[in-house]
């Protein structure tokens, strides 16, 4: 198990290269599932995540390969239904095969999902909208087992009790695409991710539009065929090294993030005080005077992303006076809390709400990683703490940031990979 010693101090200057979004190449490597035709997946992240997907595909019978952030995907003939626990458990995302075994082979058995301890994480959606469409669901010793023996599209209304969900919307819509009629789905998840993934499923010859909107049609084909795609790049990762600027007092230039995906971080960044500059193929992001507090709301895309929330706390866990953050997706997302009070964060918890009293400087700490954007807070954190601070259990950032301390050694950062005693 590995570790990251982290030495504040320096002012991250330079320009760092995004990788390809994981949330938006898993549903993707889950889609090729409805084809016998052969699908390549470009810009896909060399992640544990990602290669966690790529073993469930092999395990179902899918002839895959990656090579240099390509895959190929080859499904003719599978005929496996069954994504084992053993696989499943270390990634929520795992879930999103349900959907398209379901269509393409009429069962599905998928073990309840794991991933980042963030709170409950209910499949109640997936189950709701998969039953709308015509699916007989169970869950039998841990599994999710679905079977349908012709799918039928349906309207179906998606919005859950914190808003609508990314991996339900996925899941129905994949499951649509081969079902007889009309799907209407409302109170769908409006993510880039969403879109991304509705671009290859027509590129595949699917039939869907409204994607982007919390209405979506899709009308049912008998049959996709492959097709070649390549993954959107990752705002999260554009979202953490531009608060890596901000906490910094740096000066970074952020190759392929995309405006059009950032409006509420950047609106939150600049009510801050940040300077961010849009260039022809990314954005420029300086600290160029003091900030401010500002509070903070999760919600659901275009919202500020719940996968910012603990990022935006490390930051204003040292920006001088108060602000609160609120979340509303995951009320229990809250895991990084203790750790940035070892190092020194002034941060009391009310229910949902978190409300930080920024102080002058951190202070080098242990401290241990919880989950995937609660590791990226600590990084954060530790970029300006005073001294040294080792964080372990660094494998949730293996799951969603490729060699994110190679990008950051490259920007001036001192940071550096060990091997754990754990």
């Amino acid at each position: 198990m590995d570790k990251f010693i982290v030495e504040g101090g320096p002012k991250l200057k330079g320009t760092v290269e995004l990788s390809g979004s994981k949330n938006s190449a898993l549903p993707i490597l889950a889609a090729t599932l409805l084809t016998d035709g052969k699908c390549v997946i470009k810009n896909v992240p060399p992640l544990s995540d990602v290669y966690t997907m790529l073993k469930i595909m092999r395990v179902l019978g899918v002839r895959v390969n990656m090579e240099d952030g390509v895959v190929t995907a080859e499904p003719r003939g599978y005929s496996g239904c069954t994504a084992p626990y053993k696989l499943v458990k270390t990634m929520r995302a795992s879930v999103c095969v349900l959907g398209p075994l379901l269509a393409k082979l009429k069962r599905a058995e998928v073990s309840m999902p794991g991933g980042c301890v963030i709170g409950p994480r209910p499949i109640n959606l997936h189950i709701k909208g998969l039953s709308a469409i015509g699916a007989d669901i169970k869950i039998e010793h841990g599994y999710i087992v679905a079977a349908a023996k012709q799918l039928k599209g349906s309207r179906v209304y998606l919005g859950g009790k914190f808003g609508s969900s990314v991996l339900a919307t996925a899941n129905l819509i994949m499951a649509a695409t081969l079902a007889k009629g009309r799907t209407v789905i409302e109170g769908a998840a409006c993510e880039p991710e969403i879109h991304d993934l509705v671009s290859f499923l027509i590129k595949m010859g699917a039939k869907i539009k409204g994607h982007g909107t919390p209405i979506i049609e899709i009308d049912g084909v008998k049959s996709l065929h492959g097709a070649e795609h390549s993954v959107i790049y990752d705002r999260i990762e554009a979202g953490t090294f531009m608060i890596a600027a901000a906490i910094t007092g740096g000066d970074i230039v952020i190759r392929h993030a995309n405006i059009n995906y950032l409006g509420a971080i950047i609106d939150e960044l600049q009510s801050a005080g940040v300077k961010i500059t849009s260039l022809k193929d990314g954005l420029r992001v300086r600290k160029t005077r003091s900030l401010k507090p500002v509070d903070v709301t999760t919600l659901a895309y275009p919202g500020f992303p719940t996968d910012m929330q603990a990022q935006m706390m490390a930051l204003m866990g040292v920006t001088k006076g108060i602000s609160v953050i609120t979340e509303k997706i995951y009320p229990e997302r809250f895991m990084h809390v203790s750790e940035l009070a070892r190092m020194g964060a002034q941060i009391i918890l009310e229910g949902s709400n978190a409300i930080v009293k920024g102080v002058t400087r951190l202070s080098g700490a242990p401290v241990m990683a919880s989950d995937l954007r609660a590791s990226a807070a600590l990084v954060l954190a530790g970029l300006v703490a005073k001294g040294r601070t080792e964080i372990t259990r660094i494998y949730h950032l293996d799951r969603g940031y490729h060699s994110i301390e190679e990008k950051l050694v490259r920007l001036g950062a001192r940071i550096r990979r060990e091997k754990s005693e754990e």
